[in-house]
């Protein structure tokens, strides 16, 4: 979608709301696609005082994989994104500023950047996640492992003293 701003360039407290949905399914991360529904893209651009300022949320649902045990689960994402839109840009290196392409900018590709620098680089089932057994293999959410508990070597003299 791409959102033209020149109707509110000169109008002070001028806005332009907007709502759409994109696909993000083509998105790859390693071989898996966390997009499978729609990214909703709610936001508008205004005019503050002669500042021209966008800002929306994407927000979706992405199907995920644990990583600490490997159970597929759904994660609620939002992120929320906002910068300053301008003509042109007095210096070079401002990262703050999103130039405009002759009084437009370009929301999907920009809804697209957004959610790939966003994903979460761990997702977790929950924030108390017990993970996998390193011996058996069974999942410590809804099992007791039965391995039995090796202790090392060099601490067997100690592992005696608190026996007795």
């Amino acid at each position: 979608m791409v959102l033209d701003v020149k109707r509110i360039i000169n109008t002070p407290g001028g806005r332009i709301p907007f709502d759409f949905t994109e696909d993000f399914s083509d998105v790859d991360f390693g071989g898996v696609c966390p997009a499978v529904r729609p990214v909703s893209v709610v936001g508008q651009a205004e005019n503050i005082a002669g500042m021209l300022r966008l800002q929306f949320d994407l927000t979706t649902t992405l199907s995920a994989v644990c990583d600490r045990c490997g159970a597929p689960f759904d994660l609620p994402y939002k992120v929320p994104f906002e910068c300053l839109l301008a003509e042109e840009l007095e210096e070079d290196d401002n990262d703050d500023i999103l130039l405009l392409d002759n009084g437009t900018v370009d929301l999907s590709e920009l809804a697209r950047e957004t959610f790939i620098l966003n994903m979460p680089s761990k997702t977790l089932c929950r924030e108390d996640c017990r993970g996998l057994c390193s011996g058996c293999g069974v999942n410590l959410n809804y099992e007791k492992c039965r391995c039995k508990k090796e202790v090392d070597p060099r601490l067997a003299a100690l592992a005696k003293l608190l026996e007795q």
